[in-house]
């Protein structure tokens, strides 16, 4: 029973510093009680929702608190495996929810996926930018660098735009 229970104490440990720094892994906050339960599948859309979750997360911690210990987390599932699995007794109920929990860590891929919308193509596309955008980029998309952010000074003798610059000497001849 007790290696069960280090394993589940492990698992809300993960969850309690997952996204803060300054986290002891200690206490959870709400937001990380919600992450476990969706990561772990307590929330199964029909007996467990998401109100749930967040309702008996407000019930077990204190009025002033806004984060809940390991005594109240296993109050908290011991509330929840009773929605989640009804047919069982209320022992069966809470090992299958310590199951469901114990050895798990937060899931961090996948969470962001990129967009690839039809307005931030045409945003990103340098081909398309006009102006003195234009000049930043070389034509093949890459980045001109210091030549294209600064106007850099032309010491030809030219005037800038001048079509036919540098073919005087082959005139004078």
């Amino acid at each position: 029973m007790a290696g069960e229970i280090s394993a589940l104490e492990e698992a809300f440990r993960k969850f309690a510093i997952h996204g803060d720094t300054r986290a002891t892994g200690k206490e959870m906050h709400g937001k990380n009680w919600s992450k476990l339960c969706k990561d772990c599948h307590v929330i199964d859309g029909k007996n467990v929702t998401i109100t749930d979750v967040d309702i008996v997360f407000s019930k077990i911690k204190g009025k002033s608190s806004r984060t809940i210990t390991f005594e109240q987390f296993k109050e908290a599932l011991q509330e929840l495996s009773k929605k989640r699995f009804k047919d069982k007794s209320d022992e069966e109920a809470i090992q299958e929810m310590y199951k469901l929990i114990e050895g798990k860590a937060p899931i961090i891929s996948g969470v962001t996926k990129a967009i690839s919308s039809p307005t931030v193509s045409r945003l990103t596309d340098t081909s398309k930018f006009t102006g003195s955008h234009k000049e930043r980029f070389d034509p093949s998309g890459k980045g001109k660098g210091k030549a294209g952010r600064e106007d850099l000074v032309d010491a030809s003798g030219y005037v800038s735009g001048y079509k036919h610059a540098g073919t005087y000497d082959h005139k004078v001849q």
